[in-house]
């Protein structure tokens, strides 16, 4: 495991998150990924740290209210959030770190029929 920094775009939230060489992640369909261009990597909440910017997150949630989008109040972008399928985890999105790990493979994931593949994501989050 190596130690990856990620943030906003304006820098006020910083946060790490500890992940291998090789990572797969999500490209998702649902309609808010979509239009974010969110690339998922979901991790084990033990694995991220937020570094600074607390007072700077605010929340948006819609439909079951159970996932927590975060974004930077200053800037808007959203690094990172609490995903409905993963709530034990946190979801980075890896356009958001400073580096990326040497091997990113994107797969995609059809988050239009959440309810179908949801429960495809749920290893993610385990420890």
């Amino acid at each position: 495991m190596n130690r990856y920094n990620g943030s906003c775009h304006c820098g006020a939230v910083q946060f790490a998150v500890e992940l291998p060489d090789a990572v797969t992640v999500q490209d998702c369909n649902c309609s808010i990924c979509s239009k974010a261009g969110f690339l998922h990597l979901i991790v084990p909440k033990s694995r991220f740290t937020l570094l600074q910017g607390a007072d700077n997150i605010t929340t948006y949630t819609f439909n079951t209210g159970v996932a927590k989008h975060t974004f930077c109040k200053t800037c808007g972008i959203k690094p990172f959030y609490t995903p409905r399928s993963n709530p034990d985890g946190i979801d980075i999105n890896v356009r958001c770190l400073d580096t990326r790990p040497p091997q990113v493979t994107i797969e995609p994931f059809d988050g239009r029929n959440w309810e179908q593949h949801a429960g495809d994501l749920k290893h993610l989050s385990a420890e």
